[in-house]
């Protein structure tokens, strides 16, 4: 499974991390060069998640996914009940009414 958030496409990012040195201009330097450049990553933020997810055919399994902390925020992802007499009840439900 990839790091990559299940809903937002969010993943790993690449970028570069910067050192710098030197006098500031006003205090009678040359102001800062960089004296150093490495590569570096940005993370998303997500958490392993059970989610209710349905493919093309319509059909639901319940999976553990990446999901990212604004997807779980926004409500994309739908969770399932943590116990099982809550769709017991449900059914009742639906079968009476």
């Amino acid at each position: 499974m990839p790091y990559e958030c299940h809903y937002t496409g969010k993943k790993t990012t690449f970028g570069n991390k910067k050192a710098h040195r030197g006098q500031k201009i006003k205090l009678g330097g040359f102001g800062l060069q960089t004296s150093g450049v490495t590569r570096r990553t940005f993370k998303p933020n997500l958490h392993k998640v059970n989610a209710i997810i349905t493919d093309e055919n319509g059909n639901t399994q319940v999976k553990k996914v990446y999901a990212s902390t604004r997807a779980i925020k926004a409500g994309m992802v739908v969770k399932p009940l943590k116990r099982k007499y809550g769709y017991t009840r449900m059914q009742k439900e639906a079968a009476e009414g």
